[in-house]
């Protein structure tokens, strides 16, 4: 995984619900994941705009998160998202749990996507469009 030290354009807080915890009294892992699934969502809206799944298909291909330290309920979270890495046909995007009040870290992930043709049922290369609003929201003309 790739060091996560940078600044992030993209977070929203998470809302954490009590079913949310194990009987530990702590976040379990698995709930992460739909956080990590919810915030990616938006960020593709906010930088792509709402027709965003209309226009183009992605699927996840590889997911790896590093779990720093527990979540407790009712702690406020908020997810950090960003891409680090635009290839032909894959992009990265990595992501961070933060505690809002402490600023702690609590768990890092990072996603592989593929863009796809549903219809054809394979990936296609990455748009123009994509790559170009991706740089500019990442203030990063290199990604692209």
């Amino acid at each position: 995984m790739e060091e996560i030290n940078r600044i992030f354009h993209h977070q929203m807080p998470a809302q954490l619900r009590f079913s949310d915890v194990d009987r530990f009294g702590h976040v379990n892992n698995s709930v992460y994941f739909s956080l990590f699934d919810m915030c990616k969502t938006r960020y593709f809206f906010d930088v792509m705009g709402k027709d965003f799944f209309e226009k183009m298909s992605t699927v996840v291909v590889h997911v790896d998160a590093n779990f720093i330290s527990p979540v407790y309920f009712p702690d406020e979270i908020v997810i950090q998202t960003a891409i680090s890495k635009l290839g032909h046909k894959s992009f990265t995007v990595i992501q961070r749990a933060i505690n809002n009040r402490t600023k702690d870290i609590k768990c890092e992930c990072e996603t592989v996507m593929v863009m796809v043709d549903h219809d054809a049922k394979q990936s296609v290369e990455i748009p123009d469009e994509f790559r170009k609003k991706v740089a500019a929201f990442e203030e990063n003309s290199d990604i692209a």
